[in-house]
């Protein structure tokens, strides 16, 4: 069918790019169309485009983890504020709602965290960012240095035209672990790059800033 042959053809060159990084290029099953897997600083991490796994989330999802082994004491997220607005609403009508509250009692992390968590206001990181992200976190210094010029201007410097500041985007430490999750539009080879550059770069800001739990003292 002629409107999944762009898509066809995004997958075959992320491809050829991934071969050209050194990534190991997975096959697609029923939850996904395409994986990737690589190491950053000998921690395996794996990307994926698949079906949706959180319904503010259209079309394909973009995601992403890493085992960093750091402090699993930490929890940090970046998200993009129309996502925010959109899930504090949806919080709001659920706890309005005695019925909705019992059904949906196993919330996901992210809107846990949300209601948890204060959002940070970090002095080293610009107006645009915060123009566009929110930041929670367990720890605002491990944030603070989490987040560092390089990770900051990635998060702001998507491929145009794409990703923009209503497109679906979460960048997380829990549990020892970087995930990413985000929509995955356009669903083009530059938006698969950047978002791969960028995961890498935050799991390797994470192990620098965090990446020793003994290390960590006051």
């Amino acid at each position: 069918m002629p409107s999944s042959r762009p898509q066809q053809m995004a997958d075959h060159q992320v491809s050829q790019w991934a071969a050209t990084q050194g990534f190991t290029v997975g096959g697609a099953d029923s939850t996904r169309r395409l994986s990737l897997k690589g190491d950053v600083r000998g921690h395996p991490w794996r990307a994926e485009v698949g079906r949706p796994t959180r319904a503010f989330i259209s079309g394909d999802e973009l995601r992403a983890k890493a085992d960093l082994g750091i402090s699993t004491d930490l929890t940090a997220l970046v998200m993009n504020r129309p996502l925010r607005k959109q899930l504090e609403k949806q919080v709001y009508e659920m706890f309005t709602d005695d019925v909705q509250t019992k059904a949906d009692a196993n919330l996901p992390q992210e809107i846990r965290w949300l209601a948890m968590y204060q959002e940070m206001t970090l002095v080293n990181l610009s107006t645009a960012f915060w123009e566009r992200y929110t930041v929670v976190s367990s720890d605002r210094d491990a944030a603070k240095a989490w987040i560092n010029t390089t990770l900051a201007q990635l998060l702001l410097s998507w491929p145009e035209p794409g990703v923009d500041a209503s497109t679906p985007f979460m960048l997380m430490l829990l549990n020892g672990n970087a995930y990413l999750r985000m929509e995955y539009r356009p669903p083009d080879l530059q938006t698969f790059r950047h978002a791969t550059t960028l995961f890498i770069t935050a799991c390797d800001s994470a192990l620098t800033a965090v990446g020793n739990p003994t290390a960590k003292k006051g």
